[in-house]
């Protein structure tokens, strides 16, 4: 059953070929049996699940309308809240806070009849590529126990790498969702900025926040976006435009379609990542695409403007943390002002506090000229240099990371740690649609993505191109770990 996707097991479900309890039962299983090796779910909402798969049951046999996610098991990133449930952020400072709301991603996923099954580990504030900067606990690669799952959000990406359930959900900054998507050999989208509501998102980057599915198809994430694509009021950034037919696109015809490849961008790339990439340019070819040359030599500027935009919005948003509202309070203190001081400083790990630190000097009196505003302007000209680029293509193809996945701990350095996202920033950064689908395997095994953006609002276009490039191909696997 878990070799299944997502609209398999819901489409065996509303044929009355499997009920909910057995398909739920079968996940909390795989949980049991490999997640003391995996370490992807902080929490395991074993009651709940279950009580929502015999509902679900009740409902079929009574023959009640069933929504378009009955019976699919989906696990959450722990920085989106489920009411009633501990959203940590992976975070000391919120090991006690309960969300008092739904976010609007798990409402509209439990309105369509899925069913929560856990929340997953992810980098502390989703700051972070490997999931190694968690307060919490430790994630590992389904692929390699040795490696790490990429990140932030590693935990959803193990999941479902692992087949401990078939949907998970995640959030992307910089790369957050396709980056251990590809490191760990599933597909990964992060839609254009404003498609999927944010409210109930726990706010790292508001200007580059989004919320997105990891999936072991692409069909199975257009069938999440069929869902999620859609206006909502109590977020003031989202698109106000009509929901679309995802899975109508899914043809796996792209013949005639133009992919443009900015080949000077890529000249870091390490040789087996770039030599997998080069064959997935070629199997695109096959498949009637024609390749043609784009000029997008200012990314190379994209993890610099990022890291000064992104820690300048993360160190006003994570202001809110202070001891007083809600989370840790410092048992230490005595007065207010140590208070907000060891409060803040028992809370938040290395990485955040290196981040907001950053970001408070950028926003400071004296540099916000000479960084944060420069920085909008580099913004700029990338959003043009897209522009541009999509005036001779329809889709942007480049890998998803420089390198397979790393064992834990083999990078130390920030700075190095940082570059793991080169090729992903600039989708947030522009707000366009991106995805990353399994694009092949290194000697060693490791799998590899393939990154794929489109213009704004063209989620469809992405999507479309990423099932047509999984169809052509045979990367869609299990880990023998955990098969």
């Amino acid at each position: 059953m878990h070799t299944l996707s997502a609209i398999e097991l819901r489409d065996k479900f509303l044929k009355g070929e499997l009920s909910a309890v057995a398909i739920v039962q079968t996940f909390l299983d795989r949980i049991e049996k490999y997640d003391g090796q995996v370490g992807a779910f902080l929490t395991v909402y074993r009651e709940r699940a279950l009580a929502k798969a015999k509902h679900l049951d009740e409902k079929r046999t009574a023959k009640k309308p069933l929504g378009k996610l009955a019976g699919i098991p989906i696990a959450i990133k722990d920085n989106i809240h489920v009411k009633g449930e501990i959203s940590t952020c992976s975070s000391k400072f919120l090991t006690n806070y309960r969300a008092p709301f739904d976010s609007t991603v798990v409402r509209l996923l439990e309105d369509e009849d899925a069913i929560i099954i856990g929340k997953t580990n992810m980098d502390e504030f989703a700051m972070g590529s490997s999931t190694e900067n968690s307060a919490l606990q430790k994630t590992k690669n389904p692929w390699n126990l040795k490696c790490t799952p990429g990140g932030s959000s590693g935990g959803s990406a193990a999941a479902v790498a692992a087949r401990m359930c078939p949907v998970a959900f995640g959030s992307d900054t910089g790369g957050s969702i396709r980056q251990p998507a590809s490191l760990c050999g599933i597909v990964g989208f992060k839609p254009t900025y404003g498609r999927v509501s944010r409210f109930g998102l726990v706010a790292f980057g508001s200007s580059l926040d989004q919320i997105g599915p990891l999936t072991t198809t692409a069909a199975d994430a257009a069938l999440m976006m069929e869902v999620l694509g859609r206006h909502c009021e109590r977020d003031s950034t989202s698109i106000n435009a009509p929901t679309e037919n995802y899975l109508s696109q899914m043809s796996g015809i792209i013949r005639g379609m133009k992919i443009g490849v900015p080949w000077e961008f890529l000249e870091g790339l390490a040789p087996e990542p770039k030599q997998l990439f080069q064959h997935s340019i070629e199997t695109l070819k096959k498949m009637g695409a024609q390749i043609v040359d784009v000029d997008l030599s200012v990314l190379k500027y994209s993890i610099a403007v990022y890291y000064i935009l992104a820690t300048a919005e993360a160190s006003t948003n994570l202001a809110r943390f202070d001891g007083i509202r809600y989370g840790l309070r410092s048992a230490r203190a005595k007065t207010l002002d140590e208070v907000y001081e060891f409060s803040k400083e028992e809370g938040f790990g290395p990485e955040v506090k290196r981040r907001i630190l950053l970001g408070t000097y950028v926003l400071s009196a004296g540099y916000q000229d000479a960084y944060y505003k420069k920085a909008q302007k580099v913004r700029t000209l990338m959003i043009r240099s897209y522009q541009a680029a999509f005036e001779k293509c329809d889709i942007v193809a480049t890998p998803v990371s420089p390198f397979a996945a790393f064992e834990i701990g083999a990078i130390q350095d920030p700075l190095q740690m940082y570059l793991e996202d080169i090729y992903t920033i600039s989708s947030n950064l522009a707000g366009l649609p991106a995805v990353s689908v399994p694009g092949g395997f290194t000697t060693e095994g490791k799998p590899v993505g393939l990154h794929l953006t489109g213009p704004q609002k063209l989620d469809t276009r992405v999507l479309q191109v990423a099932d047509a490039f999984e169809k052509a191909t045979d990367y869609r696997r299990v880990p023998t770990l955990v098969k």
